[in-house]
């Protein structure tokens, strides 16, 4: 699979000075981190849950979470849990390409266990979403893991979520975080990323925001994500990649914008049309949100509705300019230091301090491409919307 991979290749070609790389559930760690995007949260009751994966696959999406946790009642857990397995066996046997396919469970045991009831379609698992992710409640998960994949004899990666509320609360958060770290680092070969959970960050406060805001303007939330990427997410080979948090709103119709979309890629000239149109539709608080993101050290996002996945992924593509300056950083003669005027003539590239940012520049590029020099958001919007 890639980015962008089910659009036309002609298209493509149009869109992407660089274009995406081909990745698999057998990639590299560190390419598949780079490359989950907008993963897909969906429960795990749904009767079409099959249908829906191979669907949301032929329309850009590359990761997916099937969630046993809060997205279904308690009472409705073991009814998820057996409708897993025959979706899983349903996709097995239709032999379609599937996203990166992850299960978020709610207790250590449901690993194992889930994991032998998979039997040969176990094939099509990534790994597991564990949720308040702790150091007392992480140790027990991560060890199930390590067990499950020994016992299928395939690579399965954990994708903790930190959400719990001794990570919230200021006088609790330090020692959370030491015990989180503690954690991840014993298991580092098998954590792929982590996520944010700020939904419940926001209900320990009765809070909620608008769809006007961020999450980084909720200050509560925002001093959090700002502690956890300090510890967590640093650029000196310690750190692991982060995801953004949720975004709850999706008012945006597709079909909107349909009718525009399939007279041309380009849109010719429409692009302020549309762009006008998403704000209307309550999605700049989203694109909003995913700029503060990547601004803040995130990578990625969670997603619950599918309107959210190519915004996300328009605004994952790398830069011409970007990717200019990035090069020029990483340029081997350049590796003494020195500062430089960038090839665009509008802002100084200083070799030392910048190198982090272009290396992290450049893996992204590797996952989501570069854009042609007069190619930007809205373009690469119309092409992942379009059918």
């Amino acid at each position: 699979m890639r980015h962008f991979g089910h659009i036309a290749p002609a298209a493509r070609e149009g869109l992407f000075f660089q274009e995406p790389r081909e990745f698999g559930a057998d990639s590299p760690a560190g390419m598949l981190s780079a490359a989950l995007g907008a993963t897909l949260y969906s429960p795990a009751t749904r009767p079409r849950l099959a249908d829906d994966v191979i669907k949301q696959a032929g329309r850009g999406v590359v990761s997916m979470v099937l969630c046993l946790e809060d997205s279904i009642d308690d009472s409705e857990v073991d009814g998820a849990e057996e409708n897993l397995i025959r979706q899983f066996a349903d996709l097995d046997a239709c032999g379609s390409e599937v996203p990166l396919l992850f299960i978020r469970v709610r207790e250590p045991g449901q690993i194992v266990d889930l994991v032998s009831r998979l039997g040969r379609s176990v094939r099509l698992l990534s790994g597991f979403v564990l949720p308040k992710f702790t150091e007392e409640r992480g140790v027990p998960f991560m060890e199930a893991l390590a067990k499950a994949e020994k016992a299928c004899g395939q690579r399965l990666f954990a994708m903790p979520v930190l959400e719990s509320p001794e990570l919230l609360h200021l006088e609790t958060r330090r020692e959370a975080l030491r015990g989180i770290t503690r954690t991840v680092n014993k298991y580092r070969e098998r954590v792929l990323a982590l996520r944010l959970g700020v939904t419940d960050f926001c209900s320990a406060y009765g809070l909620r925001r608008a769809p006007d805001m961020t999450a980084y303007d909720v200050q509560i939330v925002g001093a959090v994500i700002a502690d956890v990427v300090n510890v967590l997410g640093r650029a000196d080979g310690t750190g692991f990649t982060i995801t953004g948090p949720v975004w709850e709103y999706f008012r945006l119709q597709e079909r909107m914008f349909k009718p525009q979309l399939r007279r041309s890629p380009f849109l010719e000239g429409r692009a302020e049309e549309l762009r006008t149109a998403l704000i209307e539709h309550d999605l700049d608080g989203l694109l909003r949100e995913i700029e503060l993101d990547r601004a803040n050290g995130l990578l990625g996002k969670t997603c619950i509705h599918p309107s959210h996945v190519a915004p996300v992924h328009a605004l994952s593509v790398v830069s011409h300019e970007e990717f200019s300056d990035a090069q020029d950083i990483l340029r081997p003669e350049r590796g003494g230091g020195g500062v430089m005027r960038s090839a665009y003539t509008n802002k100084m590239n200083e070799v030392k301090p910048h190198r982090a940012w272009a290396e992290r520049t450049l893996q992204r590029a590797e996952a989501f491409g570069v854009a042609r020099e007069h190619v930007g958001f809205v373009e690469l919007l119309a092409a992942g919307l379009a059918e």
